[in-house]
């Protein structure tokens, strides 16, 4: 088995740089905040290994990929036209686009502006939810009440970061942790918080790690972040409305492509999203796959990646018959 490439590809006017393995059907995973394309470590490899061309971008903002100042050049459609930009970079005609948490969004963006192009699609622990005619942040004033929702806190330009760069190790732990299906459910991220609160007032620190995470992974993800900071991918959160603003004609749109949904039973967003998750073949007419496996929290893939890979896998050799 060939060991991890990387390399930077330049990209809708930002340098790229991606972890690939293997040769075959290009396969794109897109990570979510806050991660690295270290995420898929336990992707690449089974994917490689199962035929594909696997590349895992450190997406706009994160890691070694280009973090631009402005804050308004982190919409969807800027985040979309990047993988575009790095499928045509890497010389391929159609790609399956497989996305987690923020990636999921990503991944849904790209299938539908440029289906093309995007053939397939997989998307985990984040459901697809067609546009609101609401905008955004005022539909998490009405869900968060006298509360705030975490995306709200992120609102404000170094608030989180302030907050978040003071520790970067204990920031990691408390998310990956408390957003596990480790966690028990006194311990678990918790979306809303009061108003005076910040936001890791609502996670916690573990007494130990868990079998998932060795002390390695925690390191890869704390020194990419000190050196980085988290202001790139914050920014991905406060461009919610003006992404909304540009994409009305995306309005009751259906993702028409063979598609997967794989979460974890007690991952917080399907707690938030179960009606979504409940009703997902409406907006998704060509599911394939929906799986919600017991246990398992957030991190889905990081947490259980033999079950995982195996539902890829399966859903990418199906692709073919």
């Amino acid at each position: 088995m060939a060991i991890v490439n990387h390399r930077v590809i330049n990209t809708n006017g930002i340098n790229m740089h991606i972890a690939e393995q293997g040769q075959g059907p290009l396969v794109i995973l897109c990570h979510g905040f806050p991660e690295l394309w270290y995420s898929w470590r336990h992707q690449l490899p089974a994917l490689a290994e199962a035929g594909y061309h696997v590349v895992a971008p450190d997406q706009r903002g994160y890691g070694q990929t280009d973090c631009p100042d402005a804050i308004d050049v982190y919409t969807l459609l800027h985040l979309t036209g990047d993988i575009v930009g790095l499928v045509q970079a890497l010389g391929a005609e159609q790609a399956v686009i497989i996305g987690h948490d923020w990636g999921a969004q990503v991944a849904w963006s790209c299938a539908l502006l440029r289906p093309d192009l995007f053939s397939a699609l997989g998307l985990l622990s984040v459901p697809y939810v067609p546009r609101p005619d609401v905008r955004p942040t005022t539909i998490m004033q009405h869900f968060a009440g006298e509360q705030q929702f975490y995306q709200q806190y992120f609102q404000e330009p170094g608030k989180a970061e302030t907050e978040f760069e003071a520790d970067v190790r204990t920031t990691m732990l408390k998310f990956l942790y408390s957003g596990s299906g480790d966690a028990p459910p006194a311990q678990r991220l918790r979306l809303v918080f009061g108003k005076s609160a910040k936001c890791l007032d609502s996670a916690t620190v573990p007494a130990m790690l868990p079998a998932w995470l060795t002390e390695q992974d925690l390191n890869v993800f704390t020194k990419e972040f000190e050196r980085t900071g988290f202001r790139g991918g914050l920014n991905w959160y406060r461009n919610v409305d003006r992404t909304w603003e540009l994409t009305p004609f995306l309005r009751g749109a259906k993702l028409r492509q063979p598609s997967l949904f794989i979460a974890g039973e007690n991952d917080v967003v399907v707690t938030l999203a179960r009606q979504a998750i409940e009703n997902i073949k409406d907006a998704m007419p060509n599911l394939r796959t929906k799986v919600l496996l017991p246990g398992a929290g957030h991190w889905i893939q990081q947490e259980r990646p033999t079950e995982v890979n195996t539902l890829l896998i399966e859903f990418l050799v199906g692709l073919a018959t």
